[in-house]
Protein backbone atom coordinates (compact mmCIF):
# COMPACT_ATOMS: atom_id res chain seq x y z
CA UNK A 1 0.00 0.00 0.00
CA UNK A 2 1.24 3.28 -1.09
CA UNK A 3 0.18 6.60 0.25
CA UNK A 4 -0.87 7.89 4.00
CA UNK A 5 -1.22 4.51 6.11
CA UNK A 6 -4.94 4.04 6.61
CA UNK A 7 -6.40 3.65 9.56
CA UNK A 8 -7.50 0.07 10.59
CA UNK A 9 -11.17 -0.53 12.08
CA UNK A 10 -12.56 -3.11 13.89
CA UNK A 11 -16.29 -3.07 14.12
CA UNK A 12 -18.21 -4.95 17.35
CA UNK A 13 -21.35 -4.98 17.75
CA UNK A 14 -24.14 -8.05 17.85
CA UNK A 15 -26.47 -6.88 15.21
CA UNK A 16 -25.38 -7.80 11.67
CA UNK A 17 -27.19 -5.38 9.98
CA UNK A 18 -25.76 -2.53 11.79
CA UNK A 19 -22.10 -3.76 11.40
CA UNK A 20 -23.07 -4.08 7.37
CA UNK A 21 -24.36 -0.66 7.79
CA UNK A 22 -21.54 0.55 9.34
CA UNK A 23 -19.11 -0.57 7.15
CA UNK A 24 -20.41 0.68 3.73
CA UNK A 25 -20.53 3.88 5.01
CA UNK A 26 -17.09 3.24 5.87
CA UNK A 27 -16.03 1.73 2.71
CA UNK A 28 -15.35 4.88 0.10
CA UNK A 29 -13.29 6.54 2.78
CA UNK A 30 -9.49 6.29 1.75
CA UNK A 31 -8.63 7.05 5.15
CA UNK A 32 -10.26 3.78 6.82
CA UNK A 33 -10.33 -0.03 6.52
CA UNK A 34 -12.35 -2.28 8.26
CA UNK A 35 -10.06 -5.30 8.77
CA UNK A 36 -12.51 -7.34 10.75
CA UNK A 37 -15.83 -7.54 13.38
CA UNK A 38 -17.27 -9.55 15.94
CA UNK A 39 -20.78 -9.86 17.24
CA UNK A 40 -19.59 -10.84 21.34
CA UNK A 41 -17.19 -10.49 23.52
CA UNK A 42 -15.19 -13.53 22.94
CA UNK A 43 -15.34 -12.91 19.90
CA UNK A 44 -14.25 -9.43 19.48
CA UNK A 45 -11.29 -9.96 21.38
CA UNK A 46 -9.73 -13.12 19.36
CA UNK A 47 -10.68 -10.87 16.25
CA UNK A 48 -8.76 -8.23 17.70
CA UNK A 49 -6.10 -10.30 18.73
CA UNK A 50 -5.78 -11.29 14.98
CA UNK A 51 -6.30 -8.09 13.14
CA UNK A 52 -4.09 -5.48 15.33
CA UNK A 53 -6.44 -2.85 14.63
CA UNK A 54 -5.71 0.73 15.54
CA UNK A 55 -9.38 1.67 16.54
CA UNK A 56 -12.00 -1.09 17.68
CA UNK A 57 -15.68 0.13 17.25
CA UNK A 58 -17.73 -1.02 19.66
CA UNK A 59 -20.73 -1.47 21.25
CA UNK A 60 -21.60 -1.28 25.24
CA UNK A 61 -24.22 -3.58 25.22
CA UNK A 62 -22.66 -7.28 23.58
CA UNK A 63 -23.79 -11.11 24.48
CA UNK A 64 -20.73 -12.01 26.94
CA UNK A 65 -20.48 -9.14 28.93
CA UNK A 66 -20.56 -6.14 27.81
CA UNK A 67 -18.23 -3.63 25.52
CA UNK A 68 -16.35 -2.86 28.82
CA UNK A 69 -15.40 -6.45 28.95
CA UNK A 70 -13.70 -6.51 25.89
CA UNK A 71 -11.15 -3.58 27.05
CA UNK A 72 -8.67 -5.13 29.23
CA UNK A 73 -7.96 -8.74 27.49
CA UNK A 74 -7.58 -7.34 24.32
CA UNK A 75 -5.35 -3.74 25.38
CA UNK A 76 -3.44 -7.26 26.98
CA UNK A 77 -2.68 -8.54 24.26
CA UNK A 78 -2.48 -5.09 21.53
CA UNK A 79 -1.76 -2.43 24.04
CA UNK A 80 -1.74 0.46 20.79
CA UNK A 81 -5.29 -0.32 20.34
CA UNK A 82 -7.79 2.97 20.67
CA UNK A 83 -11.42 2.01 21.61
CA UNK A 84 -14.25 4.21 20.62
CA UNK A 85 -17.61 3.21 21.93
CA UNK A 86 -20.31 3.60 19.08
CA UNK A 87 -24.34 3.11 21.25
CA UNK A 88 -27.17 3.35 20.88
CA UNK A 89 -26.97 3.99 24.54
CA UNK A 90 -26.71 7.43 26.21
CA UNK A 91 -26.74 6.44 29.61
CA UNK A 92 -24.70 8.04 32.30
CA UNK A 93 -23.56 4.76 33.77
CA UNK A 94 -22.84 3.02 30.10
CA UNK A 95 -20.56 6.01 28.95
CA UNK A 96 -18.92 6.07 32.44
CA UNK A 97 -17.83 2.52 32.39
CA UNK A 98 -17.06 1.85 29.33
CA UNK A 99 -14.64 4.93 29.76
CA UNK A 100 -13.52 3.94 32.96
CA UNK A 101 -12.15 0.72 30.98
CA UNK A 102 -10.08 1.87 28.98
CA UNK A 103 -12.23 3.68 25.95
CA UNK A 104 -11.22 7.08 24.30
CA UNK A 105 -14.38 7.85 23.10
CA UNK A 106 -18.27 7.45 23.18
CA UNK A 107 -20.41 8.65 20.59
CA UNK A 108 -24.29 7.51 20.05
CA UNK A 109 -25.23 5.93 16.85
CA UNK A 110 -27.06 8.97 15.73
CA UNK A 111 -23.87 9.95 14.85
CA UNK A 112 -23.58 10.76 10.84
CA UNK A 113 -20.57 9.36 8.53
CA UNK A 114 -18.66 12.55 8.79
CA UNK A 115 -18.78 12.57 12.22
CA UNK A 116 -17.42 9.03 12.93
CA UNK A 117 -15.06 9.36 10.77
CA UNK A 118 -13.54 12.31 12.22
CA UNK A 119 -14.31 10.54 15.40
CA UNK A 120 -12.53 7.61 14.36
CA UNK A 121 -9.64 10.04 13.22
CA UNK A 122 -9.47 11.33 16.23
CA UNK A 123 -9.29 8.70 18.72
CA UNK A 124 -6.85 7.14 16.08
CA UNK A 125 -4.34 10.12 16.85
CA UNK A 126 -4.89 10.11 20.57
CA UNK A 127 -7.59 12.44 21.29
CA UNK A 128 -10.59 12.05 23.67
CA UNK A 129 -13.94 12.01 21.65
CA UNK A 130 -17.70 12.52 23.14
CA UNK A 131 -20.44 14.44 22.56
CA UNK A 132 -20.84 17.59 24.69
CA UNK A 133 -23.77 15.89 26.85
CA UNK A 134 -21.92 13.16 27.34
CA UNK A 135 -18.76 15.11 27.91
CA UNK A 136 -20.48 16.22 31.07
CA UNK A 137 -20.96 12.64 32.18
CA UNK A 138 -17.50 11.95 32.11
CA UNK A 139 -16.36 15.18 33.86
CA UNK A 140 -18.52 14.60 36.40
CA UNK A 141 -17.27 11.41 36.59
CA UNK A 142 -14.00 12.13 37.31
CA UNK A 143 -15.07 14.97 39.60
CA UNK A 144 -16.70 11.99 41.99
CA UNK A 145 -20.09 13.68 40.95
CA UNK A 146 -21.18 11.13 38.54
CA UNK A 147 -25.03 10.40 38.33
CA UNK A 148 -24.98 7.33 38.39
CA UNK A 149 -28.24 5.34 39.70
CA UNK A 150 -27.66 3.44 43.02
CA UNK A 151 -30.43 1.66 43.00
CA UNK A 152 -31.76 -2.20 43.67
CA UNK A 153 -34.78 -2.35 41.71
CA UNK A 154 -32.78 -0.23 38.49
CA UNK A 155 -29.95 -2.85 39.44
CA UNK A 156 -32.07 -5.69 38.72
CA UNK A 157 -32.84 -4.99 35.03
CA UNK A 158 -30.76 -5.94 31.81
CA UNK A 159 -29.01 -3.32 30.03
CA UNK A 160 -31.22 -3.60 27.54
CA UNK A 161 -34.18 -3.24 29.65
CA UNK A 162 -32.75 -0.25 30.73
CA UNK A 163 -32.75 1.10 27.25
CA UNK A 164 -36.29 0.41 26.95
CA UNK A 165 -37.10 2.09 30.47
CA UNK A 166 -35.69 5.01 29.54
CA UNK A 167 -36.90 5.23 25.70
CA UNK A 168 -40.41 4.17 26.82
CA UNK A 169 -39.80 7.05 29.80
CA UNK A 170 -39.32 9.76 27.40
CA UNK A 171 -42.81 9.00 25.45
CA UNK A 172 -41.08 6.64 22.76
CA UNK A 173 -43.49 4.65 21.02
CA UNK A 174 -43.33 0.81 20.62
CA UNK A 175 -42.56 1.38 16.82
CA UNK A 176 -39.81 4.16 17.53
CA UNK A 177 -38.64 2.58 20.25
CA UNK A 178 -37.82 -0.69 18.04
CA UNK A 179 -36.44 1.60 15.17
CA UNK A 180 -34.31 3.00 17.55
CA UNK A 181 -32.75 0.00 19.02
CA UNK A 182 -33.41 -2.19 15.83
CA UNK A 183 -35.35 -4.49 17.28
CA UNK A 184 -39.18 -5.72 16.66
CA UNK A 185 -41.66 -4.68 18.37
CA UNK A 186 -43.10 -7.46 19.97
CA UNK A 187 -39.68 -7.62 21.51
CA UNK A 188 -39.89 -4.29 22.60
CA UNK A 189 -43.42 -4.86 24.47
CA UNK A 190 -42.02 -7.95 26.17
CA UNK A 191 -38.72 -5.76 27.62
CA UNK A 192 -41.70 -3.35 28.56
CA UNK A 193 -43.71 -6.48 30.18
CA UNK A 194 -40.52 -6.92 32.14
CA UNK A 195 -39.58 -3.84 33.24
CA UNK A 196 -42.99 -3.11 34.76
CA UNK A 197 -42.82 -6.43 36.43
CA UNK A 198 -39.83 -6.19 38.26
CA UNK A 199 -40.24 -2.48 39.24
CA UNK A 200 -43.78 -3.78 40.13
CA UNK A 201 -45.26 -0.94 38.04
CA UNK A 202 -48.64 -1.14 36.16
CA UNK A 203 -48.67 0.99 33.30
CA UNK A 204 -46.17 3.79 31.04
CA UNK A 205 -47.41 6.79 33.11
CA UNK A 206 -46.12 5.24 36.67
CA UNK A 207 -42.66 4.16 34.53
CA UNK A 208 -42.91 7.38 33.29
CA UNK A 209 -42.72 8.95 36.86
CA UNK A 210 -40.54 6.27 38.49
CA UNK A 211 -38.19 7.23 36.12
CA UNK A 212 -38.01 11.02 36.48
CA UNK A 213 -38.08 10.27 39.76
CA UNK A 214 -34.52 8.82 39.32
CA UNK A 215 -33.24 11.58 37.08
CA UNK A 216 -32.90 8.89 34.28
CA UNK A 217 -34.98 10.80 32.11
Amino acid sequence: MTGTARTRVFLVDDHGLFRAGVKAELSDESSIEVVGEAADVDEAIAGITTTAPDVVLLDVHLPGGGGQAVIGPAVAVHPDAQFLALSVSDAAEDVIAVIRAGARGYVTKTIDRAGLVDAIARVAAGDAVFSPRLAGFVLDAFAGEAPVVVDPEFDSLTPRERDVLRLIARGYTYKELARRLMISPKTVETHVSSVLRKLQLSSRHELTRWAADRKLL
